[in-house]
């Protein structure tokens, strides 16, 4: 059987933490290897992780970046066969949620795996939607071959809740060292390319979700801008996001139309946010301060460490 690691970032993980503990511990198929990489938390995260079992590398704050830290765990972990991927926030819905992700390496052709995610108890009806729509309840397994199907929605995968095969992550050059989001993305694209299949596993379940503030949402897609104007072998090779981005707004309004019609003002202000955060980002970030960018950008740490804004399209 094949040896696996678990890594799991955190900073100040909170209340959800114990119970999130306690979800791993109740699990049928446990990880061999807990590995948690701590950004420096003020609160009980790393002691109570340690009490779990967990070995705790702490890092800086702004030392963390969402591909270089997750690569750190994986040259960390060496002697795991299959990686596991969880966030603080990503709560195990069932005894089966692990053994149903790696299920999915039986076929040695996966690459890697990502579970389903269902919204939060509460979640509000936005960001409810977003689960539905992205995690459906049926399994799908996918290759270089269906782009020409599903577009750039072929490499969607989430770094909340996935696995990698080492052997196919390291063929396609792990993680991006430095990105400010997507990371999970990128990786899973180079594995395609490679000639890896990428499953979507629907019995591996957690809950995760998010209520984002209309300032959030216009920062996470100038996030997403940036990231695709500096990987853009993704759209090239994937194609757009112009279609599944329209797909997805159809959605919501049906979905808000049946179920929360108050929201639709929301979301039709949410979606501007979102085009224009994106289209900012993708379109002219490098043309602007750093201070600009930083202060656009939901993951700030990334404009104060190396990046140069004159380094080279796909650098990252």
């Amino acid at each position: 059987m094949s040896k696996v690691g678990l890594i799991v970032p955190t900073l100040n993980a909170g209340a959800l933490w114990p119970a999130w503990l306690q979800a791993l511990a109740g699990q049928t198929r446990k990880p061999d290897y807990l590995l948690l990489i701590d950004s420096s938390s003020a609160d009980a995260t790393a002691e109570l992780a340690r009490g779990a079992g967990f070995e705790v590398k702490t890092i800086a704050r702004q030392d963390f970046n969402h591909g270089g830290t997750r690569q750190f765990g994986v040259d960390y972990l060496a002697d795991a066969e299959i990686l596991l991927f969880l966030t603080q926030d990503a709560l195990l819905a069932d005894a089966e949620a692990l053994a149903n992700l790696l299920a999915a390496f039986a076929d040695p052709e996966v690459g890697a795996a990502y579970g389903r995610q269902l919204p939060h108890i509460g979640a509000g009806a936005i960001g409810a939607h977003a689960r539905l729509f992205n995690y459906p309840a049926q399994s799908q397994v996918r290759s270089l071959a269906d782009r020409t199907r599903f577009g750039i929605k072929t490499v969607f995968i989430s770094n909340s809740f996935a696995g990698y095969r080492r052997s196919a992550l390291l063929q396609a050059g792990g993680f991006p060292r430095h990105t400010v989001m997507n990371e999970d993305t990128f990786a899973a694209g180079k594995m395609l390319l490679h000639g890896w299949k990428l499953q979507y596993c629907a019995d591996a379940r957690v809950f995760h979700s998010h209520d984002y503030g209309f300032a959030d949402e216009f920062r996470r897609y100038f996030d997403i801008g940036v990231f695709h104007n500096r990987a853009p072998w993704l759209q090239q090779t994937f194609g757009g996001a112009a279609g599944e981005g329209k797909r997805f707004v159809v959605s919501e309004m049906r979905y808000l139309f049946r179920h929360a019609q108050t929201m639709l003002p929301s979301a039709m202000l949410r979606t501007l946010l979102k085009w224009l955060g994106y289209h900012i980002g993708r379109s002219c970030h490098r043309r602007l301060p750093a201070r600009v960018n930083r202060y656009f950008s939901l993951h700030r740490a990334y404009w104060s460490t190396s990046f140069s804004s004159s380094a080279p399209p796909g650098a990252d």
